[in-house]
């Protein structure tokens, strides 16, 4: 103890958190603290709600922070690390050849035509993770360890007409700017309850689910260009329906439930689908 004792008493002194000081320096400092992290939240909402722009080709409003000649830059910038991170590039160029071939059959139709992204297309090295992926401004990626499941070209062009879906939807530039104002919102909540993990722990939670719920509407979103693209190109789109059933046996069997997932349950995915299937063959 810090304090003196004196006739069987006990007299804190300033740092004492029961003497009288202590409690007003220990209220303050809270008071002081919730209005920083109050001020943060707020500098936090203000950039991301009033950063919006309008997609060209869907039209719709998003809140996103980058033009997108940034965005092109920030693929171009990230597209080798991101390939090393799965090996680097597969050295087989036949099977290279025919990724290009299928992404640019799939660009150059009426749908893949309304979107001026420099489209490069990455067969990447990584036999064991099952997956594909695009990043902002074009820049489409596959592991062979997908490739080498998939049981023709149609399926390869319902995979990369998915991916091109999501760079027409600049979901890449979407995410990091939702992502990073959920960032913000919890180093506010860090500071503003004076560095609580409970609340931290708290707000990371709400934090992560809500982006998992953006996840499996883009997902889903994706899933229609690619099906668009697909009918143009004169690929069966039915065949995406088989790329649902191979990434379902790639996971093992192992389930959690779609609310807890970053991407819709195969189930869901096959309906809507199907859905779209109709939809633009009528």
């Amino acid at each position: 103890m810090y304090g003196r004792q004196q006739q069987g008493r006990y007299y804190g002194g300033t740092g004492d958190p029961y003497s009288r000081s202590g409690r007003g320096a220990g209220t303050s400092r809270f008071k002081l603290m919730l209005i920083i992290g109050l001020g943060m939240a707020l500098f936090q909402a203000v950039k991301y709600f009033g950063s919006s722009q309008v997609n060209p080709v869907t039209g719709e409003s998003q809140r996103i922070q980058w033009s997108t000649e940034e965005e092109i830059q920030l693929g171009l910038s990230s597209a080798p690390g991101m390939a090393q991170q799965h090996g680097g590039l597969h050295p087989d160029q036949r099977a290279q050849q025919m990724i290009d071939e299928v992404g640019r059959r799939l660009i150059n139709t009426p749908t893949g035509d309304l979107s001026d992204y420099p489209y490069d297309f990455h067969l990447l090295a990584d036999a064991n993770t099952v997956n594909a992926f695009a990043l902002p401004g074009g820049q489409c990626f596959i592991t062979y360890a997908l490739f080498e499941r998939l049981q023709n070209e149609d399926q390869l062009a319902g995979v990369m007409g998915h991916e091109i879906g999501h760079v027409i939807e600049r979901h890449g530039a979407e995410r990091m700017a939702k992502s990073g104002f959920i960032q913000g919102l919890i180093q506010s909540v860090m500071i503003g309850s004076g560095g609580s993990q409970s609340m931290a722990q708290i707000a990371s939670v709400i934090g992560n689910y809500t982006n998992m719920k953006y996840g499996r509407d883009q997902e889903l979103e994706s899933d229609k260009w690619g099906v668009r693209m697909m009918i143009e190109a004169g690929y069966d789109p039915n065949q995406l329906i088989g790329v649902m059933d191979i990434l379902e046996e790639a996971s093992g069997g192992s389930r959690v439930p779609e609310f807890q997932s970053s991407h819709p349950s195969p189930e869901n995915r096959r309906e809507k689908i199907r859905e779209t299937i109709e939809q633009y063959r009528k």
